[in-house]
């Protein structure tokens, strides 16, 4: 059902979600900390179902919201405006990277989405979208019941809040994957298989970053059907919480 998606942040997975968005027919409201005047040619390139707006505006907008800011500046998300709202994070824990650390990240104590629930009280916050990229979304896309649909992970605490957000990415072409509450977001958090590396093999060995990069921008990617990502996300040993770049993924921190 097509209706009205709020993004909250512009960069590449805000962007990519925008596109995927106006291609199923929902209206686009997204915003930026920088100014809706600095989105003029994005939402140029989405066409009439995008506009842009601050952030509580596209809070107040959306059937459902996308939190796609980097997780240490979770707490300037609009609280208020965001309030009785289905609020899809898409949020990664990078200390090494970003040199923002939370003790209780770093302990196990909670998962990076039970803090933004936690800061989010009067929201239903559901883990989406962390784990993709733009390429992702835009070349696995299959439509129902097609032999090699993409399942992506979800984790909520709401089970009406990830079927709505299990919804959108119906719409957007892929199958869903609950695997448990916030507390078991890690399941597909940084680290594991789940966290990109599922859609691309294993990064080779001995890369520059630059030659990661661009291995990583031309590598085939492999559409991962539901019962794979559920079996991964019931396998996967718990990680250290902090995406750690000589690890895997490295082209998904945000």
């Amino acid at each position: 059902m097509a209706g009205t998606l709020g993004i909250i942040g512009s960069g590449t997975i805000g962007s990519a979600i925008a596109r995927s968005a106006v291609g199923a027919g929902r209206q686009v409201v997204i915003s930026n900390s920088r100014g809706p005047e600095t989105l003029g040619a994005l939402v140029a390139e989405l066409g009439p179902l995008a506009r842009a707006a601050t952030p509580a505006e596209a809070a107040e907008a959306g059937d459902l919201v996308v939190a796609t800011i980097p997780l240490a500046h979770y707490e300037q998300l609009p609280r208020e405006a965001l309030a009785g709202k289905t609020v899809i994070d898409t949020m990664n824990y990078a200390p090494a990277v970003t040199g923002w650390a939370r003790p209780e990240l770093d302990a196990g104590e909670l998962t990076s989405s039970e803090l933004v629930q936690r800061f989010l009280a009067g929201s239903q916050v559901v883990k989406a979208f962390h784990d993709v990229n733009g390429r992702v979304l835009a070349e696995l896309s299959r439509p129902a019941g097609a032999p090699d649909r993409t399942a992506l992970p979800v984790a909520g605490d709401d089970a009406a809040a990830k079927a709505r957000v299990a919804e959108l990415i119906g719409d957007f072409g892929f199958d869903t994957v609950d695997v448990g509450g916030l507390a078991e977001s890690w399941r597909a958090g940084p680290n594991t298989p789940l966290y990109f590396e599922v859609f691309v093999g294993a990064v080779p060995a001995g890369l520059s970053m630059p030659e990661i990069y661009a291995w990583l921008a031309a590598a085939p990617l492999i559409p991962v059907p539901a019962a794979e990502v559920a079996r991964l996300a019931a396998t996967t040993p718990r990680q250290p919480a902090g995406f750690d770049p000589a690890l895997i993924g490295r082209a998904f921190l945000r």
